[in-house]
């Protein structure tokens, strides 16, 4: 229903967020410490939500990328583990620390997120493990490790623009990140020209 909420961050601690998105504040809870303090209040934020309906409540969880919430997903798929259970495993470990667990059936590190057990964890490497693949989660890491070394360099969002631009082009992540990060000059560049030049990488 809600895929992403972009506003102006309001609010924030280890638990949720709260948006300011043309006027209406969306109370969005998150895993912890991945928004506190990481971005100043004041700043535009885009989230990426799921909205979970119960009998008596609407609540939002929400992530820094799209990655993340695909994780979430898989997470919720799990017997036993709702959202207040996803949001604390995405708490402990990362979505790329959380496959190679699993991967790896490495139980005692899944255990470590807030409210799992051994049991659990076991339970949540058994249901998952045949929904992952070794390659993909590599290629998944380097595309989260080069979106973030993206995000460090470039002072604004024209290289994560671009990127965009070529997945919708119907590119895959990870060749249109190295793509960008190919083009010598891309922090000055505006979109349009970043975009061109990345093609010619792709080509």
């Amino acid at each position: 229903m809600i895929g992403y909420v972009k506003g102006i961050l309001e609010e924030a601690d280890d638990q949720c967020i709260i948006v300011d998105n043309h006027g209406i504040g969306y109370r969005i809870f998150v895993p912890g410490s991945v928004f506190s303090g990481a971005i100043p209040i004041g700043q535009e934020v885009k989230v990426y939500t799921y909205l979970n309906v119960k009998e008596d409540a609407m609540q939002l969880y929400g992530f820094a990328t799209r990655d993340d919430l695909r994780v979430f997903k898989l997470l919720l798929g799990v017997n036993g583990i709702g959202p207040k259970a996803g949001l604390g495993i995405l708490s402990a470990l990362s979505a790329d620390d959380l496959r190679f667990a699993v991967l790896a059936d490495d139980a005692a590190a899944i255990a470590k997120a807030p409210g799992i057990g051994k049991k659990t964890a076991q339970k949540l490497i058994l249901e998952l493990k045949d929904k992952l693949d070794l390659e993909d989660a590599f290629e998944q890491k380097l595309a989260n490790q080069a979106a973030a070394d993206t995000t460090e360099t470039a002072g604004d969002s024209q290289l994560q623009e671009a990127v965009q631009a070529l997945v919708a082009l119907g590119y895959p992540n990870t060749d249109a990140l190295r793509a960008v990060k190919k083009v010598e000059g891309a922090e000055t560049m505006d979109v349009e020209t970043l975009l061109k030049a990345a093609l010619k990488k792709m080509l």
